[in-house]
């Protein structure tokens, strides 16, 4: 099952190195990292997705809440929440497929960011089913280089 945790952390050297080496110690593997500062300069969200058992999201949750650079984590699996990932592009471009190309980049509404004599870069945000759709509809096109930022998270609501 496909978990999404939020943590806050101080922000402060070592942090991102001594969570992947927790991870790394219960045998899991981290899918998406992303990690940025919060309004508060001294705090960074980190958004970890992973493939694990329920059990096994108790017990690395459990292991991390106890380092003293967590400040709060959140299973938002168990939650409603909004999430995004954004996703920069190059693909193949052959004269005659740069119609059904660009229509394949509007349907998604990306945005055309570059392009070359032999390629065009796009880029997209929006949720992983969304991201892996377009990258599958590209493929057939030739994708010449691909890069995406991890899934980034907020919980819905008041909370």
């Amino acid at each position: 099952m496909l978990h999404t945790l939020s943590a806050l952390v101080r922000n402060r050297p070592g942090v991102l190195a001594d969570m992947a080496l927790a991870f790394k110690t219960q045998d899991l593997n981290i899918t998406s990292i992303a990690c940025g500062e919060t309004e508060n300069p001294e705090v960074s969200r980190m958004v970890l997705c992973l493939e694990a058992e329920d059990g096994q999201v108790d017990a690395i949750t459990k292991a991390i809440a106890d380092m003293d650079f967590i400040i709060q984590m959140d299973d938002l699996a168990r939650k409603e929440f909004v999430d995004r990932e954004l996703l920069l592009v190059k693909v193949a471009m052959e004269p005659e497929s740069v119609s059904r190309l660009m229509q394949v980049l509007e349907v998604f509404r990306a945005s055309v960011v570059g392009m070359g004599e032999t390629s065009i870069t796009a880029e997209m945000t929006g949720d992983r089913e969304r991201v892996d759709g377009l990258i599958r509809l590209l493929k057939p096109f030739g994708i010449k280089s691909l890069c995406r930022t991890g899934m980034i998270a907020l919980k819905r609501g008041d909370e």
